[in-house]
Parts: structure tokens; C-alpha cells; sequence
């Protein structure tokens, strides 16, 4: 069937494929510019947007109900249409249409990709499917199911990926008193490849003083059990017993509703250096599933996953669009952002300013030790890049003052 074209009067509809932080700031960017038209935001979850950071942390501790993660949504998107527990399954951007898994068609005049990421699985022989005892945490409903598995007495846990989830959730079952608990990893160190050696040895000495075990070096092979997992077998042929397995090996671009269309989906939605995907000047898209190029840096495009890069982006975006379909050009210069991500692990936390992954081969302490509080800087061609504090409340303040350096910094490309 196909909706009506407006549901609500204005000069047309925006359509926001994807209804978490990205679709939310997306629509109130969209008001923010100008744009008093119809605006339809489409997600697969039921429950309106909320901050996903907490749920590898508070929300699995137990600390935060779902009523202190849903975002406020501002008071210009009001009159939003949500369509909630809806998945776009296909579009034709040429003729400005996105068909939803009831098989409805919906027409739009300008389309906000920003369909978000999905957990990468293991593809290992063993049981699969709820009740198995492998977890990802990406949702609500995820985190509580994790949660639930956590506080049984006696619980043996493996986390395959030593990445920021799989360190959260390994410091996070620590406080709830889980005393058997390994992190694998293919990498010879814990978050290795956004940090570099130096404070990845730091992190890595760190959780092993709490009481986390890792395996490094060497990757799962398949698991043990049947309906359930009874042990992680590890490709040295070495055997971790388990009732719980946290999968945190990445993220999967949720962009195969755009298939057809001749865009580039290799890692997630190219984008142009002002957002608009593939040659269509009425589609922009927002968030991680956005592969842009950054003028900041080197203009190679990549997708960021950092909490920041939504907001960002839906701020850029909006105005992209909205210049089109005010039939303008739009006037803002390239899309530059800084990238921001902290990490609370235990007791410390990770805080970074730019795009330390760009400067790993050259990092530099800039304040502390890295027995203790430290500050590091990251340098790609001798220009600073990036910042990392680990540590406490003094080192991520110390980092926040570069953040106005990194901010002065000209752009490298136009």
C-alpha cells in the first residue's frame, strides 16, 4: 500500500530512517534550519531514542532504570511523526520512495539515512539463538538480558573483543562480583589499534590488577555445549569454561534496505564532504552508519562510532538539505568535526579529544606516567591529532584543555 504523501501540511516530508540519537538530533536540526514540513522518523526498536553508552555500564551494573536514558526530545519536533517497531526495508531514492516491512511505501522529499550499526557475530560452530548464553550489547533489551545472566552466583564469563565494549562489560562484571572472567583477543593488547602501545599496556596492566583475565594473541575457534555454552574453545586449542559469551567484535552498517540504488555501501553510507550520499542531493545521511571525509584530517572517508559524531552530523546534515529543498546552495564548508569518546572502566576513565587512531606511530606523553594518571598526545606529520587521558578526574581535565588547540587547528582539506 502507499501512505498518504503528507500526513501533516508544510511544503513536504522528510523521512529519518532510524529512530536512535542520530534520527532524534536529526529532526531537531531539520526544525533548527528551517524545515516546517512533515518530518516521519522510521526505527525497528519500540521505544523512543535513547543514550546507548550507559548500557554496557549503569544500565548492566543495574544503576540506571530505561526512564534516565531517553533522550528529551526538544520542543520544535512536537509535532514528529514516529513510526516505532517499523523497519525501512527497501527505498528507490530516484523516485523518492523507502518501503516499510509492512509493505508500506513512503514517499519523501528528502531522505535522512540513519539506520545506525548492529553487532558482528562470531560464526563459530556451537549453540546459537536465546538461551544459548551468547550476548552483544547494543540494545536495551540486551543489556538486560546480560544482566540477568551476570548476577547468577557463580558465573563464569568470556568476553570475545577486548575493544571499548568488551572492556566496559568486563569492568562492569567485575563490580558485580563476577571472579571468573577472561577477555580474548586476536590483538597482543587490549584496545591496541584507537590507542596505541602505550596506553593500551596501561589499560591492559590495569584490569589485571582488578582481577580480569585476558587471553591475547589468539582468536575462538568454536564453543563447547549444546543448547548452551559450556566452553569457549580458543584457536591455540586452548579451552575456557563458560556459562556466559559477550560477542564485541565490531559492527555491521545497517544498509541493506539501500541495496539498488548503485551507492557505495562498502563500510557503511559514503557521503560527500557535506553529507549527501552518492550523487543524490535529497539524501543525507547521519551517525556511524555515515562513511564521510573528514576536512579536518586527511579527507579519507571513514565512519566514526563515537557518541559525539550524531549530533555532529545531524547538525551538518540538516543544513545540507534543507539548503536543497529551499532550492539554495548550502554555504557551510566542508564537514570538520572533532571527535569526542570517553570510556569509564573500573575506577578510571578514557577521554579523548580528535582522532587519536591517526596518530598512534608517534604518541607522546604530555602530562602524568602511565603507571598513574597520564596524558597522551598523537601526531600524524609532527601536527597534533589527538588526545587520550587515562586515569582520573585530573587527567581528563587536563585533556579537555586541548580541546580548544585541536578546535584552532585549520583544516587540511577544503
Amino acid at each position: 500500500m502507499i501512505a498518504t504523501p503528507h500526513d501533516c501540511p508544510g511544503p513536504g516530508r522528510v523521512v529519518v530512517a532510524g529512530a536512535s540519537m542520530g534520527g532524534l538530533r536529526a529532526a531537531e536540526q531539520l526544525r533548527a534550519a528551517g524545515w516546517t514540513g512533515a518530518i516521519t522518523v522510521v526505527g525497528d526498536e519500540p521505544h523512543m531514542p535513547y543514550n546507548r553508552p550507559p548500557l554496557s555500564k549503569d544500565v548492566l551494573a543495574g544503576a540506571a532504570p530505561f526512564e534516565s536514558l531517553a533522550f528529551t526530545p526538544r520542543a520544535s519536533t512536537a509535532d514528529v511523526e514516529w513510526r516505532l517497531g517499523t523497519s525501512v526495508t527497501a527505498a528507490r531514492l530516484a523516485e523518492r520512495v523507502v518501503v516499510l516491512d509492512d509493505g508500506t511505501e513512503l514517499p519523501f522529499d528528502g531522505l535522512v539515512v540513519a539506520t545506525g550499526m548492529r553487532p558482528r557475530r562470531l560464526r563459530c560452530t556451537g549453540p546459537t539463538g536465546p538461551g544459548s548464553g551468547r550476548h552483544t550489547v547494543r540494545t536495551l533489551a540486551d543489556a538486560r538480558a546480560l544482566r540477568d545472566e551476570l548476577t547468577r552466583p557463580g558465573v563464569r564469563v568470556v568476553v570475545v573483543g577486548a575493544g571499548f565494549i568488551g572492556c566496559e562489560v568486563a569492568a562492569t562484571a567485575k563490580g558485580l562480583g563476577v571472579a571468573d572472567i577472561t577477555v580474548v583477543d586476536p590483538e597482543p593488547l587490549p584496545m591496541l589499534r584507537p590507542l596505541g602501545e602505550l596506553l593500551a599496556r596501561s589499560l591492559h596492566r590495569r584490569h589485571e590488577e582488578r582481577g580480569v583475565r585476558f587471553a591475547l594473541g589468539v582468536g575462538v575457534a568454536r564453543f563447547e555445549g549444546e543448547d548452551r555454552v559450556t566452553g569457549v574453545v580458543l584457536s591455540d586449542g586452548s579451552v575456557l569454561p563458560s556459562d556466559v559469551v559477550v560477542e564485541s567484535v565490531g559492527s555491521i552498517a545497517n544498509t541493506e534496505w539501500l541495496d539498488g540504488n548503485g551507492l557505495d555501501l562498502t563500510d557503511g553510507v559514503l557521503t560527500d564532504g557535506h553529507l549527501r550520499v552518492g550523487g543524490h542531493p535529497h539524501v543525507v545521511a547521519v551517525g556511524d552508519v555515515a562513511r564521510f571525509p573528514n576536512a579536518r584530517y586527511d579527507g579519507v572517508p571513514r565512519r566514526v562510532e563515537h557518541w559525539s559524531i550524531p549530533t555532529d552530523t545531524a547538525k551538518h546534515a540538516a543544513k545540507t538539505l534543507m539548503a536543497h529543498l529551499a532550492g539554495t546552495q548550502a554555504k557551510a564548508a566542508p564537514f570538520a568535526p572533532l571527535p569526542t569518546f570517553w570510556s569509564d572502566q573500573h575506577e578510571f576513565r578514557l577521554q579523548s579529544f580528535g582522532a587519536p587512531a591517526l596518530g598512534t606511530a608517534d604518541v607522546r606523553v604530555l602530562d602524568g606516567d602511565p603507571e598513574g594518571d597520564v596524558l597522551v598526545g598523537y601526531h600524524a606529520d609532527d601536527r597534533l591529532v589527538g588526545v587520550v587521558a587515562l586515569g582520573g578526574r585530573a587527567a581528563t581535565t587536563g585533556a579537555a584543555r586541548y580541546r580548544a588547540q585541536l578546535l584552532a587547528q585549520p583544516a587540511l582539506t577544503s
